[in-house]
């Protein structure tokens, strides 16, 4: 899988590629993460890659040119399943759309900054826009860098043991039920004891039922 990220902040975005998990994948190339800084994409002088808003009103919009040039270069280079904008109003990211997304080949991810895109980008170059949450950032970049994560883990081979994610929170749309490890007893407090048992159809159902009640008693609305 091949991510190309413009943003016109790539510093912010940096560390998250340079440690743990994601790091590891782009070592043993199974996903290529790029930055592209906007201004590099900019033709006016100051490198400004944003402008006053039609009709007046409170902040700057990012212009079409440079955002338009950016995306252009890279679709001469290869084909692009999607190209993604971050922004609040957009679809909330969930597990289904990760897993949808880890089967992609090529993306692009769009940062969002100021009081967001010239409209027309939207209109015309965007397949698809993805929100974190319902709240605002300064920007797209650390929405970006979440849904890289939560795209990249699922590649195979980036896990040291596949089967983690897929027992993962929502998966099968559940939460994950509680983990327990060494010492099974900790100043009184015990881990249950089937998980000590060493039988493997107790323990499953024992971890069905516990992620149905985390569930059921933490968020209702996913057994809706």
């Amino acid at each position: 899988m091949r991510i190309d990220i413009i943003t016109v902040l790539p510093e912010l975005l940096r560390s998250p590629f340079e440690a743990s998990i994601l790091k590891r994948a782009i070592d043993k190339g199974l996903v290529e993460v790029h930055l592209h800084n906007l201004r590099d994409y900019s033709t006016n002088k100051h490198k400004n890659v944003d402008d006053y808003q039609f009709g007046g009103g409170a902040g700057m919009v990012m212009s079409i040119e440079p955002i338009d040039a950016c995306i252009s270069k890279l679709k001469s280079e290869r084909d692009y399943d999607e190209v993604i904008y971050m922004t609040p109003d957009g679809e909330t990211l969930n597990q289904g759309i990760a897993n949808q997304m880890s089967l992609l080949q090529n993306i692009i991810i769009l940062c969002g900054h100021y009081k967001g895109v010239d409209q027309r980008v939207r209109d015309y170059f965007i397949t698809r826009e993805i929100s974190i949450g319902d709240y605002v950032l300064s920007g797209g970049e650390l929405a970006a860098a979440v849904l890289s994560d939560a795209i990249i883990r699922l590649i195979p081979g980036v896990l040291s043991n596949e089967t983690s994610a897929l027992t993962d929170s929502f998966q099968d749309n559940l939460l994950a039920p509680p983990v327990y490890t060494r010492p099974a007893e900790y100043k009184g407090w015990k881990v249950p004891d089937v998980l000590l048992s060493g039988h493997s159809a107790n323990i499953d159902k024992w971890r069905e039922d516990m992620a149905v009640e985390h569930t059921k008693n933490r968020r209702p609305d996913l057994l809706e």
